[in-house]
Order: structure tokens, then C-alpha cells, then sequence
């Protein structure tokens, strides 16, 4: 008797004389990229450095793209982005001690974000590892540690013949939901070394699903069916689900309300009669979530900006659906449903019962008023007229990349992505520099349409290098810098706490002149002519730079009193 797992695919007489007569010449390196490329890799982000080099040389040999940065974060920040518009996992070559070190930062918000990135770094020479002291370069005591509490996982190769395998179950784990990054290190000597290992030519690292418990959701369908008040929160998970279509068609047969949170901007129509938007930073909103008898919590954690800072208090019953079992329950006791957000609600849909109520139009347009009349009262016109300037320039269907700026945090509460998948920030991790490294990765995963990096003065001056990339590459990118003279919301912060801000205000180069330095068109609007400016950039082929020098102010927080 012969079962499916039995079965072993045979060699074709030409793998067979492939196998037993590899090219010469090949070394770790191309055991590397020739598993990368037999997962279907076709773009590699990095940097080279001394110890990785054997990976660099094989590059050569393969057919994989190589897109080189400037500083190693900036590739991580860009190989984040690419994994984020193709939700494949984006290769990131790096180098041993301070260039793998220097990605961390970036690794942390592909790992807050949920961005599958595959990082293959050298490590010191096989004799090195286990933490003795022999002085090679860039040695670290064990350099995994470093990862261990940033990425998903950690693969360590001490043998070519384990290039393969690591770098397929590193694969596998950053494609499995949640989605992330993954860490494999390869000694010097094994990736320098030549191999007389056949070409990689079958790799399988197929992803497993996250399906929900039937027996989870016939209950979480029976309480939204008989709810009287539901709402709906939609995170990220929805969007790197590719399930927005079913949440609408939940949400609808529901008639229950649904707010997006900042990474899952675009997961539900902005001008539908049941969208309160994205209006997570206002008490208004705080109250109706409080308010629902039951609320359904999809790809979302409830983490401090999803919960107004942590002020919500729901007294109804919440049922929470996502794949981090991690987040489930965290921060709020629930119903809670280990599963892919798209396989979840596909098992809802089928269960729920039609749910009339005329009335949960009416509640969401009333608290979009509230909402509206809170902002009108803060004399804020600069801002609103600045943001909608962006929107109406941007075209529909064009992604964003936002850093940590005043006008990133009026973004995720006011603007409107128009599709999933369109608007990203640094809101993961929070770290400055993402904006314009990440749009270029999206650039290269995408060259079709024109995309959009918005930056602040000071988060710019963490990436003025990859101009220098931009241009290299020409990828079709415009960096929009808005110049207010320093670190502008940590202004805010330290002058409503303390009366007086301290190392917010800095030095700045003349962005137009520095843009142009490397080639790329630079621009100085102003608010008014904003729109046309931005429109001309994004127009244009290739890289560009527009700087509005401007103060802009935030909202007033409601979590404070």
C-alpha cells in the first residue's frame, strides 16, 4: 500500500547529469542565491560587506535583481516596503557586526508591521562561533541574540549543505501568519568556500494557513447575529489578508459600523455610510466603541494608538479575531479566535444571520459631526488644507510612505488611502527614517505607478543618503519634506509639558540644493501651490523632491483628561 507521503519525485535524466556534474566555480554563496531564487525570489536589498562577499560574488552568477542602499537600515526599511506591496518575503543581504546590527531598528517595524523580510547575514568564520574571544572583525559574543527578541526567527548555518534547508524554513516562517522578518547567518568560511553541492533546483517552503475553530465561530456569530449594537474594528491583519471584500460584505450584512486603525488604513471604504474612518485619537469614537454590546476586532491587537492609548473601556462583549496568538486577549478579555483574518470572516459570512438597522447609519454620520466640530474648534485650516493637498495629488491607486511627522499623525486619522494596501507608516515600531528608504522599495516592487514618501525635516536627514540611490536606480519616487525647523511634534510634547522645548530645534541643509546635488529635481511650495507642485513631481518620471517649509500643528489629544 503506497500513501501520498511515500511518494518522492524523481530526478529527469538532465537534473540527474546537473546533479552530478555542477558547474565549477560555485561557491557557498551560490547555494544561497540559487535557494532564493527556487522560492521565487526575483529581488535582493542589501549592502555588501567584507564577510558577506561570497553571497555578493554569487549574485553576479544569478538571475536575481540586486538593489544596494546606503545604510543597511534604509535596506531594511526598503526590503519592509517590497514585502509589504507583494506579500512576498524580500531578501536582505547583509554583512557581519555593525551591518547587521545597524538593521535592527528597520527589523523591528517589519516585525511590528507584520512585513515578511528574509535577512541572510554573514557571521565571523566557523572557528568563531560559540562565543569565544578571537578577535576576528566585527565578532560579537553570539550575534543571534541580538535578533532573538526582534525578529520571528533565527536560523544559524554552520555546513553549506544547511544553506538550503535554513534558508527554506526561514522563508516558510516569514510567510506563515503572522507575516515578519527572519534572521539566517552564514559563516565567512562557508559562504567563501567552493562546493561541490548540485544546484538548488527544488525548494518547497509553502506557508502554512491559520484557520479559524468552527466551534469559535459559530459562537462569534451567534453574538454578532443577536447584537443590538455591533461595531467593527479593522487592523492590518484585514489589509495583509487581502480581506477587505469580505469584511464589506460582513459589515453590511451586520449593519455594524467599522473603524480602520493606522496600519489598517484602507480596509474599508472611507466614504461608506458605515465607515467612522479612521478616528481612533478621539473620545468620540472611544465612547460609540464602548458603547457596542458586542465588538468585533479584526487583525488588531488593541495596542496603545488603536486604543486611544489605552483609555478604552468596552463594556460590551469583544470577539477577536488574529493570527498573532500573542495579541489575543492582551490587552482585553474577548472571544478569542487564533486565525487568518480573510479565513475568519469567509467562516462568518457564511454563518451570520442578516441583521437589519436603519438607525447604524444614522449613528456613524452623527459622530463623524462630533468628530468634525471637535477639529473645526481648533482653528487647524493649515493642516487640513495641507493634507487634502496630498490627497487630491496623489493619484488613487499610488502608494504612500509615511515617517514619523506631525503631518503621518494627521494621516492616520484623517486621510483617506482610497484601497488596501496603499498607505503604510513607521506606526509599528515608531521609529524615524522609514518614509523615503520604504517608498523605494515599493518603487522597485511596483515601477508602474509613482509613489509617495512624506517626511519631516529631522526624520529626512536619517535618509538623505538614498537620493543617491534613488537616482542609481531611478526609481520613480517623490519625497515630499515638510520643513519645520526640528523634531516639530516632540516640540509640541515637551512644550505642553514643560512650558519649553529642549533639543527639538536643528540645523538643516537647503533640501532643494542637497536633491539636486544628487540629480534629483528638487522643488520649494508653499501650502497654496502645494497640490500643483506635488502633482508636477509625481507626473514626472523618476525621483524627486519637494520641500514645503511649514509649522504644522496637532490635534488636541483627548486621552488626557
Amino acid at each position: 500500500m503506497t500513501h501520498d507521503h511515500d511518494l518522492v519525485l524523481r530526478p529527469t535524466p538532465a537534473q540527474t547529469e546537473a546533479a552530478l556534474n555542477p558547474p565549477p566555480g560555485r561557491n557557498g554563496g551560490d547555494l544561497v542565491v540559487e535557494t532564493l531564487a527556487g522560492l521565487g525570489a526575483t529581488t535582493v536589498f542589501g549592502l555588501p560587506g567584507q564577510h558577506a562577499l561570497g553571497m555578493f560574488d554569487a549574485l553576479r552568477r544569478s538571475d536575481l535583481a540586486y538593489v544596494g542602499l546606503r545604510v543597511e537600515n534604509n535596506a531594511g526599511f526598503a526590503a519592509d516596503a517590497y514585502g509589504r506591496i507583494t506579500g512576498e518575503a524580500a531578501p536582505l543581504f547583509l554583512s557581519t557586526g555593525p551591518g547587521a546590527l545597524t538593521s535592527l531598528a528597520a527589523l523591528q517595524e517589519a516585525a511590528a508591521a507584520s512585513a515578511p523580510v528574509l535577512a541572510v547575514s554573514s557571521q565571523v568564520p566557523t572557528a568563531g562561533l560559540g562565543g569565544g574571544r578571537h578577535g576576528y572583525l566585527h565578532e560579537l559574543p553570539d550575534q543571534a541574540a541580538s535578533f532573538r527578541g526582534v525578529v520571528k526567527s533565527v536560523h544559524t548555518v554552520r555546513t553549506q549543505s544547511q544553506i538550503p534547508s535554513a534558508i527554506a524554513a526561514a522563508w516558510k516562517s516569514a510567510l506563515t501568519v503572522p507575516h515578519g522578518p527572519v534572521w539566517v547567518e552564514i559563516p565567512q568560511d562557508v559562504l567563501l568556500a567552493e562546493t561541490s553541492l548540485p544546484v538548488v533546483t527544488a525548494v518547497d517552503a509553502t506557508p502554512e494557513e491559520s484557520a479559524p475553530r468552527p466551534e469559535l465561530t459559530a459562537v462569534a456569530a451567534d453574538l454578532l447575529s443577536r447584537a443590538a449594537r455591533p461595531a467593527i474594528v479593522a487592523g492590518g491583519g484585514v489589509v495583509r489578508a487581502d480581506a477587505s471584500g469580505k469584511l464589506l460584505a460582513l459589515a453590511e450584512k451586520l449593519n455594524a459600523p467599522v473603524v480602520t486603525t493606522f496600519g489598517g488604513k484602507g480596509a474599508f471604504p472611507w466614504e461608506h455610510p458605515l465607515s467612522l474612518q479612521s478616528w481612533l485619537e478621539d473620545r468620540h469614537t472611544t465612547d460609540f466603541l464602548e458603547d457596542a454590546d458586542v465588538l468585533l476586532v479584526v487583525g488588531s491587537g488593541l495596542g496603545e494608538l488603536s486604543s486611544n492609548y489605552h483609555t478604552f473601556t468596552p463594556r460590551g462583549r469583544i470577539v477577536q479575531i488574529e493570527a498573532d496568538p500573542g495579541k489575543l486577549e492582551s490587552n482585553h478579555p474577548a472571544l478569542g479566535i487564533h486565525a487568518d483574518a480573510r479565513l475568519a470572516l469567509q467562516a462568518l459570512l457564511e454563518t451570520v444571520d442578516e441583521r437589519p438597522d436603519e438607525g447604524a447609519a444614522d449613528r456613524v454620520r452623527e459622530l463623524l459631526g462630533k468628530v468634525r466640530d471637535r477639529i473645526a474648534a481648533q482653528e487647524l485650516t493649515l493642516e487640513q488644507d495641507v493634507l487634502a493637498a496630498v490627497r487630491r495629488a496623489l493619484p488613487a491607486d499610488s502608494p504612500s510612505f509615511w515617517d514619523m511627522t506631525i503631518l503621518a499623525y494627521w494621516a492616520w486619522s484623517a486621510f483617506d488611502a482610497k484601497s488596501p494596501n496603499t498607505m503604510h507608516s513607521a506606526q509599528g515600531a515608531g521609529g524615524l527614517g522609514y518614509g523615503f528608504p520604504a517608498a523605494l522599495g515599493a518603487a522597485v516592487a511596483d515601477p508602474t505607478r509613482p509613489v509617495l514618501a512624506v517626511s519631516g525635516d529631522g526624520g529626512a536627514l536619517y535618509s538623505v543618503a538614498e537620493l543617491a540611490t534613488a537616482r542609481q536606480y531611478d526609481l520613480d519616487v517623490t519625497w515630499l519634506i515638510v520643513d519645520d525647523g526640528g523634531y516639530g511634534i516632540l516640540r509640541e510634547y515637551m512644550t505642553d509639558a514643560f512650558g519649553q522645548a529642549t533639543a527639538t530645534e536643528l540645523t538643516r541643509p537647503d533640501y532643494v540644493a542637497l536633491a539636486e546635488s544628487f540629480g534629483v529635481p528638487g522643488v520649494r511650495t508653499t501650502p497654496e501651490t502645494l497640490e500643483r507642485d506635488l502633482s508636477t513631481a509625481l507626473a514626472a518620471p523618476g525621483p524627486s523632491v519637494v520641500v514645503l517649509p511649514a509649522v504644522l500643528r496637532m490635534f488636541a489629544p483627548t486621552h488626557l483628561g
